[in-house]
C-alpha cells in the first residue's frame, strides 16, 4: 500500500504488476499445494488485511505461510523486521526485482511468493482472496464457509465493484486528492455508498444475509480503519463509522469473529498511516485516540 500518482488533482492507483494465478489443477503452472506459497502482508494495509481474514476463515494457515513487514515504510519500501526466513529478503523490493529486474513501480502488499520457483506469483490483490476461496478448496478446513458461492457471484461482484470504487479506494481518492473538486467528488461518492450500505444492513446481518461472503471481507478492512485513520487523516469527516447504527453494529459483529478481530492491529494501522504518510501528516505524530469499544 503506498501513495500513487495524482493526475489532475485525482488519485490514481498503480496497476498490479504480477497477475499469475495459482490453480487447483495446476494449469497455470502454479498448482495449489500446501506449504509451497508464502503470503506477504502488512497488518496496516487493508488490501492485505482481507487476505489474512480469508486465510483464517478457510483454515489455510498450514497450507499458506505468512510473512509480515514492518508498518513503517520509507523510501526503500516495505521492510521485514528481520530477514524473512523463507525468502531471505530484508526488503520486499528484493522479491519484486528478482522477478522483474526492470520493475520501477511501488512494491505493494499483499503478494504471494512461490518457494519452489523462488519468484513472486502475484500482487493482484483483488484476486488473491477469490483464489483462496476457489482454487484451494482441497485445503479448506472442514465446515469452512463458502465465501464466494457460485449462485451469488454476479451480485457479489457488482457490490464489490461499487464498494471498491467509492469506499475501499474512495477514501484514498479523498485523502490524496490535490484539488478541491477531486476531493469533493470522492467524498460525496464515499458517503453516498455508506448511506446505501447503512440502509442495506437494516434488515440483514451481513451484506448478503445470514452468511459471511467475500463482500463482507472486502468492506470490513475499510470500516476498521475509518474512525482511527480515514475520518481525520484522509478528511473523510462527514460522519464517523460509529454514527451509523447499522454499519457500526455490523462492523462489531465481524470484529467479534476471530478471523476479523484477531487480524485487526490498530497499532500497526495508526503507526503506518500517520508516520509513513508525511505528505499528509508532516510531524509524524500518531494520535492517541479514538476511544472506541470494538468489543462492546
Amino acid at each position: 500500500m503506498s501513495v500513487q500518482e495524482v493526475e489532475g488533482g485525482r488519485f490514481v492507483r498503480q496497476p498490479n504488476r504480477f497477475t499469475d494465478r495459482i490453480t487447483a489443477d495446476g494449469s497455470s503452472g502454479y498448482p495449489a499445494e500446501t506449504g509451497r506459497y508464502r503470503l506477504l502482508v502488512s497488518y496496516a494495509c487493508p488490501w492485505a488485511h482481507r487476505t489474512l481474514i480469508v486465510r483464517r476463515l478457510l483454515g489455510l494457515e498450514d497450507a499458506v505461510g505468512v510473512g509480515v513487514v514492518d508498518p513503517i515504510r520509507d523510501e526503500r519500501g516495505w521492510r521485514f523486521p528481520e530477514r524473512d526466513p523463507v525468502t531471505n529478503a530484508e526488503f520486499l523490493s528484493e522479491l519484486y526485482l528478482a522477478r522483474d529486474p526492470s520493475f520501477e513501480g511501488r512494491y505493494t502488499v499483499p503478494c504471494i511468493w512461490d518457494a519452489r520457483t523462488e519468484r513472486l506469483v502475484t500482487n493482484d490483490f483483488p484476486n488473491i482472496t477469490t483464489m483462496f476461496e476457489t482454487e484451494f478448496t482441497a485445503f479448506h478446513r472442514p465446515g469452512a464457509p463458502d465465501l464466494y458461492p457460485e449462485a451469488l457471484r454476479p451480485e457479489i461482484d457488482e457490490l464489490n465493484d461499487l464498494v471498491y470504487r467509492t469506499v475501499n479506494n474512495g477514501v484514498y481518492k479523498a485523502g490524496f486528492a490535490t484539488s478541491q473538486d477531486a476531493y469533493e467528488d470522492a467524498f460525496d461518492a464515499l458517503f453516498a455508498t455508506l448511506d446505501t450500505l447503512e440502509e442495506r444492513l437494516a434488515d440483514r446481518r451481513f451484506l448478503f444475509g445470514d452468511d459471511i461472503t467475500e463482500a463482507d471481507v472486502r468492506l470490513y478492512p475499510t470500516l476498521a480503519r475509518f474512525d482511527a485513520v480515514y475520518y481525520s487523516h484522509f478528511k473523510c469527516n462527514l460522519r464517523r463509522l460509529t454514527d451509523y447504527p447499522n454499519l457500526w453494529a455490523y462492523a462489531r459483529a465481524l470484529y467479534a469473529i476471530p478471523a476479523f478481530g484477531e487480524t485487526t492491529d490498530f497499532d500497526h494501522i495508526k503507526r503506518h498511516y500517520y508516520v509513513t504518510q508525511r505528505n499528509i501528516n508532516p510531524s509524524g505524530v500518531v494520535p492517541k485516540g479514538p476511544a472506541i469499544a470494538w468489543d462492546e
